[in-house]
């Protein structure tokens, strides 16, 4: 708090330094505006970027004269003087390779030109938008070097830098306006559901890797910076219509439409407004793979099979073990896990896909400076799929966003909640199981088909054959007797009941009422301090978790979490600022864990005087907080329960199963320590099982030598050492960036399998197997089988390399394109039950080739990506991502009369369909038509 009135003193000490402003446009030779255009005050970081007319207003402390540098890519840079206040420029670029010159903010939390920058950067500009051959402009982000996408549903995609991706990304951070977008219950971003409309876009940055440094603990492999238009320098009614169709083979061809209208007015110097509003309706993309979830080949007819996109299937019995050893009934049957027959993942979801976004601020400018207070609002709702451990049908979802900030050029003090509402969300799997359990009951099902598969075996069924696989058949038409069928208005009302109810045993919806609060400040002394420039800051979150005891374990009450974190930078330019020293160090706490401190240093080194050879290189020791999640999980997804490690968690956490009359009936009540202090590896209970179900009575206590006590460690943080080196500069009229980097992983979180028992103790190799020990417990099918949040005690490194060039090639021809490498390295043998899900190819190749005049206003862009397959670990299921080459193709043409632009688009022109994460529907094409109109 004394910090926080430190800075909030030295903010308003700072709104008395005088101002000068300066307007103006940007054009090209062709009297064309240049849109995303960087103007920035020569010798200083203060900096802006013309809008979509190429117009910008620009404020600085410093008193005329002075000059204005002014550039954008594919221009070069022209000086303009300044002499007086409220001055109006024009400036005309001719054409040149200038991307070294581009501002960014994200690097240093301060304006500089993309070649000072110490770290990594990527960026996409106004101009990129409007070439980007993708439907919206955050699919266009895939083409970005260092970029990976991971989708699950056509609006809920996941972006990814340097590995270990997945839908749930905790790892990376994704801030628009300054707001983090991930979801208050399971702290991931949640795509582009609540975040920025494609024309209200001022600049899109992405920063790969570690950042914890400057931005905390979720910045862990990387953060995407969206910020949006300043109703004060973009004002009027833009608005854009988008007309198409999806096709992918499951699903058919498809309509789809997005609209938008943003509108913003200064009404004065000091009052202005703006508000936006776009909806996306279409057909989401169909899941249909029918693999079995663990062995290769197997299918529908097979009496074990469990469909990756089907649901129910994981209730199982192995029938054998129910029955004494030596009776006729353990004789005849399989020594199998039989399945219910479950539901396809189309016959539970309409796969409708809706985005509504709406978001309105007010903007005042109290004095003559650059001081500015704005609230913003912002909402998104609507209709996706997620996949985590099961596959989630957001329906109705809800998610809102109020931000009270105060900024300045050198500072600025905000403070926003996020709250989100499921509404009717329901989770496919459990929707499934109840279901089917609405009709007849998993012990009658079950009971039903060993009768008939032991009648069948014995011959005693007319016209049906004696071979196990025709017993199983006629077994499973017994026990399916009375099945809904979907489509039928049976199936419908169970349907609708199921998902309507949260409780896990009847029931599939999913309650979130979660919250976060969230404030943050940064002051820069740049304008008071001029030897070096330095910078601290702070932030604080606090978050209120209520899901109604169905995903955590907050039945009888919210529960309440918090953290903060402050952090100090200082930069030093040396030998006539052609090198940059940077140093920072950040220190955060969160109330389960002890406080880390990240410490990052960097150099930028300009070879020569044009600075157009740039070296950089960076180190910091980075660490990652257990995400809420990770700690008070509680979620029972029907095979398993995904079981948080926060101590008061695992007491908090309770069920009461049945006992099997083997084992002398009656109930056995659980914690969530049993998860942590008394199970066993599931690689060890596979062993025991297979080898006491081959053998006699008499086997289990040497199958009983083969178990081994699971140990999982209460989750902890996870640290990082992040080395990074690049050269960014200009070679023949070649932009080039190249980058390394090397990361070594200490306490990687993940996740481990474990069994535990109904009773008795988990030990390894146990030598009680008598009535009431662990043995006996499992040997009779009395146990629960665990997910639990750990860290491994194995060190992990990832190794990565890209390269990125760009040129004009012909006339207004611009090539770019770019190539990674990444790879990873874990001992599986140390930790075999371990998941690191890096799951991130090893080589991908991306290329843009386009045109803004190939012939008078029509210009034309084509767009390539190409991936290698790789392999997808996950909570929901395991297997191989095949390669991948993808094609968009996109023509757009200005009308200036109209003050239009329109776009005729086409994605994975190529048809070849492909995948991104494992169970999600595979991605098919995209047409698409737009209008688009600016004031």
């Amino acid at each position: 708090m004394k910090i926080y009135l430190c800075i909030l003193s030295l903010f308003i000490c700072s709104i008395t330094f005088a101002q000068t402003t300066v307007s103006g446009s940007v054009k090209d030779s062709k009297n064309e505006p240049i849109p995303g255009a960087n103007i920035k005050v020569e010798g200083e970081s203060t900096g802006t970027i013309s809008d979509g007319d190429g117009k910008f207003t620009l404020s600085t402390s410093k008193k005329p004269p002075f000059t204005l540098e002014i550039s954008s890519i594919g221009f070069g840079t022209q000086k303009v003087s300044v002499t007086s206040n409220n001055q109006n420029v024009t400036a005309v670029l001719t054409d040149e390779e200038t991307q070294l010159d581009e501002i960014v903010v994200s690097a240093s939390r301060a304006p500089e030109k993309i070649k000072e920058s110490p770290v990594t950067i990527e960026r996409m500009t106004i101009k990129d938008i409007k070439k980007s051959a993708s439907p919206t402009f955050y699919d266009g982000l895939e083409n970005l070097k260092e970029v990976q996408m991971n989708t699950s549903s056509m609006s809920f995609k996941s972006i990814n830098t340097r590995g270990f991706a997945t839908v749930a990304n905790t790892r990376f951070l994704q801030l628009v306006d300054g707001m983090d977008n991930s979801s208050p219950l399971l702290n991931f971003v949640l795509g582009n559901l609540i975040g920025i409309s494609e024309i209200d876009v001022q600049s899109v940055e992405l920063l790969p890797g570690a950042s914890s440094a400057l931005y905390g603990a979720n910045a862990f492999n990387g953060i995407l910076f969206m910020n949006s238009q300043s109703p004060f320098t973009s004002q009027g009614i833009t608005a854009y219509a988008k007309y198409g169709m999806t096709s992918q083979n499951a699903a058919g061809n498809n309509l789809y439409y997005d609209y938008g209208v943003r509108v913003a007015h200064a009404f004065s110097k000091h009052f202005a407004a703006k508000a936006n509003f776009t909806f996306m309706n279409g057909t989401d993309w169909f899941a249909t793979n029918y693999d079995d979830i663990s062995v290769e080949g197997r299918d529908r007819s097979h009496h074990s099979y469990n469909g990756i996109n089907v649901y129910g299937d994981e209730a199982k019995l192995n029938l054998k073990n129910r029955n004494p050893f030596g009776s006729t009934a353990y004789n005849l049957l399989p020594n199998e896990d039989i399945t219910r027959t479950g539901y396809n993942e189309t016959d539970l979801t309409q796969s409708k896909v809706q985005n509504s976004k709406i978001d309105f601020s007010l903007h005042f400018k109290p004095w003559d400076n650059d001081i500015e207070i704005i609230w913003q609002s912002k909402f998104g709702f609507g209709n996706s799929i997620y996949q985590g451990a099961s596959r989630y049908n957001l329906n109705g979802f809800f998610m809102q966003q109020h931000k009270l900030e105060l900024k300045g050029k050198n500072f600025f003090l905000r403070g926003y909640t996020t709250t989100e509402d499921g509404g009717k969300s329901y989770d496919m799997t459990f929707t499934a199981l109840n279901i089917n359990r609405k009709w007849k009951s998993d012990q009658q099902w079950f009971s039903e088909y060993g009768g008939a598969f032991g009648a069948a075996t014995l011959g005693l069924v007319p016209n049906v054959g004696t071979t196990p696989a025709e017993a199983h058949a006629y077994a499973r038409s017994v026990a399916d007797t009375g099945r809904l069928i979907p489509g039928t208005p049976e199936f419908k009302k169970a349907f609708n009941e199921v998902i309507a109810n949260p409780d896990v045993l009847q029931g599939s919806k999913l309650v979130d009422n979660s919250t976060i609060y969230h404030s943050d400040a940064n002051y820069n002394f740049r304008d008071l301090f001029k030897p070096a420039e330095i910078q601290i800051g702070g932030s604080y979150r606090a978050y209120r978790l209520d899901s109604g005891g169905r995903i955590y374990t907050d039945a009888s009450g919210p529960i309440n979490y918090d953290e903060y974190g402050v952090y100090t930078q200082v930069q030093k330019k040396l030998l006539n600022d052609k090198l940059k020293l940077t140093g920072s160090v950040r220190y955060d706490k969160a109330q389960n864990f002890e406080g880390n401190f990240s410490p990052r240093v960097s150099f930028v080194y300009s070879a020569d005087e044009q600075k157009n050879h740039n070296f950089r290189g960076s180190f910091q020791t980075g660490f990652r907080n257990p995400v809420t999640q990770d700690q008070y999980i509680g979620f029972n997804i029907g095979n398993r329960v995904l079981i948080g490690s926060a101590p008061d968690n695992l007491t908090r956490f309770t069920e009461t199963l049945p006992v099997s009359p083997q084992s002398g009936g009656g109930f056995a009540t659980l914690t969530g320590e049993a998860a942590y202090f008394n199970s066993f590896t599931i690689e060890s209970f596979n062993a025991f099982d297979s080898a006491y179900r081959s053998g006699p009575p008499s086997g289990l206590a040497n199958a009983a030598t083969l178990l081994v006590k699971a140990m999982p460690n209460l989750v902890k943080p996870e640290t990082v050492k992040a080395f990074d080196l690049g050269y960014r500069g200009n070679i023949k009229g070649f932009s080039i960036d190249v980058n390394g980097y090397y990361n070594i992983y200490n306490d990687f979180i993940g996740n481990n399998l474990v069994i535990a028992p109904y009773f008795g103790t988990a030990e390894t190799s146990p030598s009680n197997v008598a009535a009431g020990s662990a043995a006996q417990a499992l040997s009779n099918r009395d146990f629960r089988e665990y997910q639990v949040y750990t860290n491994t005690k194995s060190e992990i490194t990832s190794v990565g390399f890209g390269l990125g060039v760009s040129k004009k090639v012909y006339k207004d021809f611009e090539l770019s394109a770019n190539y990674n490498f990444a790879d990873f390295d874990f001992d599986q043998a140390s930790d075999p039950g371990f998941e690191a899900s890096f799951n991130t190819p090893k080589h991908r190749v991306k290329g843009t080739i386009s045109n803004d005049k190939l012939i008078g206003n029509l210009g034309l862009s084509l767009s390539a990506r190409w991936n290698t397959e790789y392999e997808w670990e996950s909570s929901f299921a395991d297997g191989i991502i095949e390669e991948a080459t993808v094609i968009d193709v996109q023509a757009n043409y200005s009308l200036k009369s109209l003050k239009s632009i329109i776009k005729v688009g086409a994605t994975n022109i190529g048809g070849r369909e492909y995948g991104q994460v494992l169970g999600a529907g595979l991605i098919g094409q995209q047409y698409f038509v737009s209008w688009t109109v600016t004031p």
